[in-house]
């Protein structure tokens, strides 16, 4: 049983949202970032990043935190940001130029966290979770929400698609051309009938945001042993979501880039591939995968098909059957050294959203030796895996839509 509760969000003012609103802080190229901050009063991003004010960009820790804080205070004093009067759900829309999104924002539960009702598929690093722990604590505010996901449900349905045959709260076109939509569910009769949809779902997925989650569920724990007269209904127990069904998702594959080949030289290298996969050269063939197990490779200025040979693979659970961590199996590890994918600074990912030349520029540029590319990961494998209580290898997915911070916030103390 899932459990999501109507909050009263802190929002953008309906004038302003278009310049509030914002990508993640960490997606901005840094011309990009100085020009938003320099000719935007009301991006978000001055919230987040407080020392341009007094033009300090080197403002880190836990004085940055408090900045943060002291900067959301002043976009709600200046009335750039408005509080809903009563607590609400929030019908999400977003249209890029090749997907429809459509979703429900609403307070999630982290006993559902501890309880294995939202469940993940990917690990987190304990360093990233008590850094955005500190930060929740002293900010006291969620601005994006986690990206989660369940099986298709027609009541949650049927009351999106009413809600979006009304008018908008928001409609606004950001600047990658995506439009925007939101609506807020007041009506206490369909908050109920979410509510209670979502009390027949079983499993919530975590398909973007596992350090956000986690780091809520370690404040709220925390928290809860601050406070004598802890009941399980503040504020704190929750965090903010964006609730998709899983047959919108986009997933997309990361591309692996490796800097050396651990001592071997390209032919050597290619001996080596030989016990684990058939070769086929493609010269200068863009190859792409079109089926599990297979991979594309771009070494010394070709395209390489490899077919894993499965006599040589033994599957042992559906991990072991995933294609990321086939490569890591066969080839990352016991041929280029590659023993903590996480954090060796021997190899990089990039998503790929394209067509996958990608695999021979940088590789071309010389900066690596050598890149593989894969299928995407099905949503059906994802569920499998994390049924399972097994997890998958760091950057397997690349999963859309990539979501907004300061549409709506939610305040974890108040």
């Amino acid at each position: 049983m899932a459990k999501i509760k109507p909050f009263k969000a802190v929002r953008p003012t309906r004038d302003k949202v278009a310049l509030v609103s914002s990508k993640s802080y960490e997606t901005y190229p840094e011309d990009e970032l100085n020009a938003k901050l320099a000719f935007n009063p009301f991006t978000f991003l001055h919230v987040v990043n407080p020392g341009y004010k007094y033009h300090k960009q080197d403002v880190t820790g836990e004085q940055r935190f408090k900045l943060v804080h002291n900067r959301y205070l002043e976009f709600k004093e200046n009335e750039v940001f408005t509080e809903e009067e009563t607590p609400s759900l929030y019908v999400y829309q977003k249209i890029t130029n090749s997907h429809s999104f459509s979703g429900i924002i609403a307070a999630t539960s982290t006993e559902d966290y501890h309880n294995d009702v939202i469940k993940i598929h990917e690990r987190t690093l304990r360093k990233r979770e008590l850094l955005f722990e500190n930060y929740l604590k002293n900010t006291g505010f969620n601005a994006e929400p986690v990206l989660l996901t369940y099986p298709e449900n027609t009541t949650v349905k049927s009351i999106i698609d009413k809600y979006k045959t009304q008018r908008a709260e928001y409609e606004f076109t950001s600047n990658d051309k995506d439009l925007h939509l939101l609506w807020v569910v007041k009506d206490q009769d369909d908050i109920n009938a979410l509510t209670n949809a979502f009390e027949q779902i079983d499993t919530l997925y975590i398909a973007d945001g596992h350090h956000r989650t986690t780091s809520s569920c370690i404040l709220a724990k925390n928290l809860a042993k601050e406070n004598p007269n802890h009941n399980g209904t503040e504020d704190y127990n929750f965090f903010m979501s964006y609730l998709l069904s899983d047959d919108q998702l986009s997933i997309y594959e990361f591309n692996r880039f490796i800097k050396d080949l651990n001592g071997l030289s390209p032919d050597e290298f290619l001996m080596e591939l030989d016990a684990y996969f058939r070769i086929e050269n493609r010269g200068q063939e863009l190859y792409k995968p079109k089926e599990k197990h297979h991979f594309s490779m771009y070494l010394k200025g070709e395209f390489y098909a490899l077919y894993l040979r499965k006599s040589a693979y033994e599957f042992t659970d559906e991990l072991s059957e995933l294609d990321a961590e086939i490569l890591f199996k066969t080839v990352l590890k016991p041929i280029l050294g590659i023993d903590d994918i996480r954090n060796d600074s021997k190899i990089i990912y990039s998503q790929n959203k394209s067509d996958g030349l990608e695999l021979k520029t940088k590789v071309d540029s010389g900066d690596f030796k050598v890149s593989f590319g894969m299928l995407p990961t099905s949503i059906d494998e994802i569920k499998t895996i994390v049924d399972k209580g097994l997890v998958m290898p760091p950057k397997t997915t690349y999963i859309e839509p990539k979501l907004r911070s300061a549409l709506t916030i939610y305040e974890i103390l108040k």
